[in-house]
C-alpha cells in the first residue's frame, strides 16, 4: 500500500542555496527537453521519445558542468520521466499541455532513492541533513520523496511510503447521503436525521485584505524589489486561503469518515458548472471536487466506500415520500409541495434522503456485495428511463442542467 507523508522543512542558508541551485537545473532541463520535444514535432510531426532527450544528459553534462556539480543525477531523470507522462497525460485528455517552467513560481524536484529519516531530520544527497516536522511516524520503504518551495518560501518535502500492511481505523455503520450546495455546503442524511454544515466562505473572508495588497502590487514597477516583496504578501493571502479550506474540509471529511462506512455523493460536472460566470468564483471557493477526493481516500483506507449517484439522477424533483417527479424545478425555488401526496418538500434535504435511497438501492445489486456492484458499476451503460446509475465521466449537457442537481 502506497501512502504520501507531507512534512515541513528548515533548511539552513546553505542548504537552501543548494536546494535552489537543484531547483535551477530541474527547471533548466525540464525547458531544455520540453523545447526540444516542441522542435522535433515541428519539424517532424511526430513526438520525441523519452529515450532521446534523457540520452543526451551525459552529453549536456560535458557541455554545462554545473548540472553534474550542482544537483543530484537521479533527480535529472526523474525530470525527463515526469516530463513523459505529462506529455501522456495531454494525449489522453487527463491535462493541458505541458508548460515551461519559470523561476517565480513554485518549485519542486523529486528523489527516487538515497532519502534517509535520520532522527527529526530528512537526509537528502548533496543536500545534507535537512530538519523536518515529522507530524506522523513514516513506516514503510521510502519510494520518492518531492522537494517543493512554494511562492511564499516555505519548504515542504512529500514523502510516498510504501508499507506491506496497514492498521485500517474502522468507520461507524451509518449510510450517509450528501447534498453539496453553495448556501450550506453538505446537507447529510443518515436515515434518521438531517445535519447541516454551513458554507464557510473562505475567500469572502480574506476578499477586502486581498483586494488592498492586489492594488499595492500593482502600482508597483515591473522588476523592481518592491514589485517582489508585494507579490510575495499576495501570496500569503491566497495561501492563507487554501490553507483554511483544506482545514475545513479534512475536518469535515473525516468526521464523517468516523461515523460511516458508505457515503453517497452526486457526481458533479464542476468544471461545466465554473463556466457560469456569476457563481464561478463561489463553485471554485467551495471546494466540491476536493472534498469529494478527500472522502474517497479516508473510506478506502477504513474499508469504507464512496457511491458517486448520476448527476442527472432527479435528485431535488423526486419526491422522497411517495417517487413523483415534478416536470420542472428552477434553482430559485428552495421549497416545494408535492402534487400527488402533498408532503412540504425542503429542496436540499429532499435530494440528500433522494441520494441515499438511490445509493442503497445500487449497493444491493448482487446480494448487497459492494465489490459485485462496484464490477458492475464499470459494466453498466446507461439505460433509456432508469432513475439512475452509477456513472463517473456522464455527457455534456447544458450547465443549467448541470448546476440543477436532478
Amino acid at each position: 500500500m502506497l501512502r504520501a507523508v507531507k512534512v515541513r522543512l528548515y533548511p539552513t542558508p546553505e542548504q537552501q542555496t543548494a536546494l535552489s541551485r537543484s531547483f535551477g537545473c530541474a527547471r533548466w532541463y525540464w525547458n531544455y527537453a520540453l523545447n526540444a520535444c516542441v522542435q522535433h514535432y515541428v519539424y517532424s510531426g511526430k513526438t520525441l521519445k523519452m529515450s532521446v532527450y534523457k540520452g543526451l544528459l551525459p552529453q549536456l553534462k560535458v557541455e554545462y558542468p554545473w548540472l553534474k556539480q550542482d544537483c543530484y543525477s537521479s533527480v535529472l531523470q526523474c525530470v525527463a520521466i515526469n516530463l513523459d507522462k505529462a506529455y501522456k497525460n495531454f494525449f489522453e485528455g487527463r491535462a493541458k499541455f505541458p508548460k515551461f517552467k519559470s523561476k517565480f513560481n513554485k518549485q519542486s524536484i523529486q528523489y527516487p532513492q538515497s532519502v534517509t529519516v535520520v532522527g527529526d531530520k530528512l537526509k537528502i544527497p548533496k543536500i545534507g541533513e535537512v530538519k523536518a516536522v515529522f507530524h506522523r511516524q513514516v513506516l514503510g520503504i521510502i519510494k520518492t520523496v518531492t522537494i517543493s518551495k512554494t511562492v511564499t518560501d516555505k519548504y515542504f518535502a512529500s514523502i510516498l511510503v510504501e508499507s506491506e500492511c496497514s492498521d485500517h481505523q474502522l468507520g461507524g455503520d451509518k449510510i450517509l447521503g450528501i447534498d453539496l450546495g453553495l448556501k450550506d455546503f453538505a446537507i447529510v442524511h443518515d436515515g434518521e436525521e438531517f445535519t447541516k454544515y454551513s458554507n464557510a466562505k473562505h475567500l469572502k473572508r480574506h476578499k477586502r485584505n486581498l483586494a488592498r495588497k492586489q492594488k499595492k502590487f500593482a502600482r508597483k514597477v515591473k522588476g523592481s524589489k518592491s514589485r517582489h516583496k508585494h507579490k510575495k504578501l499576495v501570496a500569503k493571502v491566497h495561501e492563507r486561503v487554501s490553507n483554511s479550506r483544506q482545514d475545513f474540509l479534512h475536518k469535515l471529511s473525516r468526521k464523517l469518515v468516523n461515523e460511516s462506512q458508505i457515503i453517497v455523493v452526486e457526481n458533479l460536472h464542476i468544471k461545466g458548472m465554473v463556466r457560469n460566470r456569476k457563481l464561478s468564483k463561489s463553485i471554485s471557493d467551495v471546494g466540491w471536487g476536493m472534498f469529494i477526493n478527500f472522502l474517497d481516500y479516508k473510506l478506502k483506507d477504513s474499508l469504507g466506500q464512496l457511491v458517486e449517484i448520476d448527476r442527472f439522477f432527479p435528485s431535488s424533483k423526486t419526491c422522497s415520500c411517495c417517487g413523483h417527479v415534478v416536470d420542472e424545478l428552477p434553482l430559485d425555488i428552495r421549497e416545494w409541495d408535492c402534487r400527488k401526496c402533498k408532503y412540504h418538500h425542503n429542496r436540499n434535504k429532499n435530494a440528500s434522503q433522494n441520494m441515499r435511497t438511490e445509493g442503497i438501492r445500487i449497493l444491493s445489486i448482487d446480494g448487497g456485495n459492494p465489490v459485485l456492484a462496484e464490477s458492475r458499476r464499470s459494466k453498466t451503460k446507461k439505460p433509456q428511463g432508469a432513475k439512475a446509475f452509477v456513472d463517473e465521466t456522464g455527457s455534456p449537457h447544458p450547465i443549467c442542467t448541470q448546476m440543477g442537481v436532478g
